[in-house]
């Protein structure tokens, strides 16, 4: 009688196991075709559209914390830091969006922008450097005790650079030089690091020649916030400039010192927060990846070179084939060929041709 009176159920209980049974079947099907298609490689990047590139010709700014807010969209990424004492900027983009980026940070302070600081003297760095530039006004604060007057009067916001930056943008051989003046450095600094105090908390700008010899990063120390410039990027393989003194060994120099001040928060996540000289917000568990990465190239092509490899050789053995779908590229201004010419002539000893390494600068 249990069996009689459960048969019914029994039934519905097939009758839905048959209708079901078609759909997990296609369903398994899909999946295996999906399986054994082939996945696109990502080292065949040859399509990849350029860095930065922006067709939509806008700027989009992202609080990143404390008064630290970060410009995306002309170039290379521009750090803001507002309050009431003014605007400070760390690098100005390409300059083809300048005016945009004026609309951007005008509403974060009621006071006007003051300072300008340069981390390397490359075009996607300093080209919004003399129309942002000029809107500024060098106000002075308590904290500043040197005379301001003569600067006041020229409306110019300050630009700080390291020395060799001026040196080259100024061209003082004599050669002529296609950036006007009023985008060069005005307050330069020779010594390994140059503190201000500006919007209530300390601006260390640290001297360390890393893509080239002129580069400066900074520390907003109580927003706990770096800003890196080109000694850090998380997309792509460290831009080693040869021409304007740059090494690869002087890019690893750059990224351990930057671990040392970098602090995580819980699980390698948050804390201090980098600004990269482009690419994507990041922390200290991306800076670590990064310097793993780099140090590793670095130690594979020293030992291509003890074995007395040439540059084509270890072109053709491709070192970074593991690295490539992260960090390569086959077009744009700086792609892997480059970089592993640049980095095997760096610690070679290998003298650089007139080659430029990234058009446009």
């Amino acid at each position: 009688m249990n069996f009689l009176a459960s048969k019914p159920r029994l039934m519905c209980a097939i009758a839905g196991i048959a209708l079901l049974a078609p759909l997990a079947a296609a369903e398994w099907a899909s999946a295996q075709e999906n399986q054994n298609t082939p996945r696109p490689n990502p080292t065949a990047n040859a399509s990849r559209p350029a860095r930065n590139t922006n067709s939509g010709g806008e700027v989009h700014l992202l609080h990143v914390q404390g008064n630290i807010s970060m410009l995306v969209g002309d170039g290379g990424n521009i750090t803001v830091q507002a309050g009431d004492d003014g605007i400070l900027l760390v690098d100005t983009g390409a300059g083809k969006l300048s005016d945009k980026v004026l609309e951007a940070i005008e509403p974060l302070s009621k006071r006007p922008l003051v300072y300008i600081i340069n981390t390397n003297d490359r075009s996607d760095h300093i080209g919004g450097n003399e129309v942002i530039g000029k809107t500024g006004r060098p106000v002075p604060t308590d904290s500043q005790r040197y005379a301001v007057t003569e600067r006041v009067a020229a409306s110019h916001a300050y630009i700080i650079a390291f020395q060799t930056i001026l040196d080259r943008m100024s061209a003082p051989s004599g050669q002529a030089t296609a950036i006007p003046d009023g985008a060069w450095p005005n307050d330069t600094y020779s010594v390994p690091q140059k503190n201000i105090y500006f919007n209530g908390e300390a601006v260390m700008i640290f001297h360390q020649p890393a893509s080239t010899d002129g580069n400066s990063f900074v520390l907003f120390r109580r927003s706990d916030v770096v800003s890196a410039g080109d000694i850090f990027d998380p997309g792509q393989y460290p831009v080693v400039d040869l021409q304007r003194g740059g090494s690869l060994q002087g890019v690893i120099d750059g990224l351990n010192r930057l671990k040392q001040m970098v602090i995580a928060a819980d699980h390698q996540e948050g804390g201090t927060l980098i600004v990269p000289g482009h690419g994507r917000l990041s922390d200290a568990a991306d800076l670590a990846v990064y310097q793993q990465m780099v140090t590793i190239v670095r130690d594979r092509l020293q030992d291509m070179i003890k074995r007395g490899m040439t540059l084509e050789q270890v072109q053709a053995a491709k070192p970074t084939k593991d690295y490539d779908p992260i960090y390569g590229s086959t077009t744009g201004n700086w792609t892997t060929d480059m970089f592993i010419e640049a980095a095997y002539k760096s610690l070679s000893g290998a003298k650089e041709t007139s080659q430029s390494h990234r058009s446009g600068n």
